[in-house]
């Protein structure tokens, strides 16, 4: 199978890339419903590539049940709206595991998490992929990678084993590593996506990237869709003019090494009245300070 047959995958990853929450109710299950509209309200939103079970969703913070409960409502309300890219990830079993509950349910790529190990050699970052590949031959596969000492050749030797190893979620906080990385791998041959959301998508496109993940879009998906637009015309001083609206957002996201990620994009929705605020340990709320800052910054964004 060459990479041609995945035209309809490679389109959605070129696009903003939706990291939807995971929204919890009052007792600490997952909030189906609550999960349900703020998919529909996404959807609705133009929203066109949906990953369950990214980090935004809490990935780490699930149960195997609870990321199979998100996968299984994240395409029942996808349908034929949004191509879906689920996160796999753990333990090798756990993911092609994952990786063939996906596909069994009509999952068109999974996206497969960084190895959680206190040893990953760049050998065996290929043998993780390469072995959830091809359990799911017919699955695009897009690495996740966080390791700014993984070589490019890497990727392009997992290419060559793997044709449906497709895209890339580049989330290396440095863009040219980035661009560097990406030509040694391979420019035209994998869709690249930045990783790391709007705060680096026009640096990241200025180097190859067509698309962005985001958990932004979670709260103002008119926001993101303004940003990829004003990307794909290279017009960089109007997707800078984005980038400044919401840069205060993303500070606080990215604060302490990150800790308040989910933290603030849930804030935020809570302030919109469309989730509770809860995320689970090792995350935490934020304080009543933090909270007012949150919603006084999004309160005048499109929704």
């Amino acid at each position: 199978m060459s990479t041609h047959a995945f035209q309809t995958q490679r389109a959605a990853l070129a696009d903003v890339v939706a990291i939807p929450v995971t929204p919890f109710a009052a007792d600490g299950s997952v909030d189906t419903g609550t999960h349900r509209a703020l998919l529909r309200r996404l959807l609705d939103g133009g929203v066109t590539t949906l990953t369950p079970n990214g980090n935004t969703g809490e990935f780490y913070g699930l149960t195997p049940e609870e990321r199979r409960l998100v996968t299984e409502t994240t395409l029942e309300e996808a349908q034929d709206r949004a191509v879906v890219l689920v996160g796999v990830g753990h333990d090798l079993p756990t993911a092609t595991e994952s990786a063939r509950h996906a596909r069994g349910l009509g999952a068109r790529m999974v996206m497969v998490h960084q190895p959680v190990h206190p040893y990953v050699s760049a050998a065996g970052w290929v043998d993780y992929h390469r072995a959830v590949a091809e359990a799911v031959p017919g699955l695009g596969v897009v690495p996740y990678i966080r390791d700014a000492g993984l070589p490019g050749a890497r990727l392009a030797e997992l290419a060559g084993h793997c044709p449906n190893v497709i895209g890339v979620k580049y989330a290396v906080p440095d863009a040219a590593r980035f661009a560097a990385f990406a030509r040694d791998a391979g420019l035209d041959r994998f869709v690249w996506v930045a990783g790391l959301a709007e705060p680096y998508a026009p640096s990241y496109f200025s180097a190859g990237a067509t698309g962005f993940t985001s958990g932004l879009v979670n709260v103002a998906p008119a926001v993101s869709r303004n940003m990829l637009e004003a990307l794909r015309t290279g017009d960089y001083p109007a997707a800078m003019k984005v980038w400044e609206r919401i840069r205060r957002f993303e500070e606080l996201r990215a604060a302490h090494r990150s800790a308040d990620n989910v933290t603030v994009v849930k804030e935020a929705l809570a302030a919109l009245g469309l989730c509770r605020r809860d995320v689970r340990p090792p995350s935490s709320p934020l304080p009543e300070d933090a909270r007012a800052e949150v919603a006084a910054v999004v309160a005048g964004w499109p929704t």
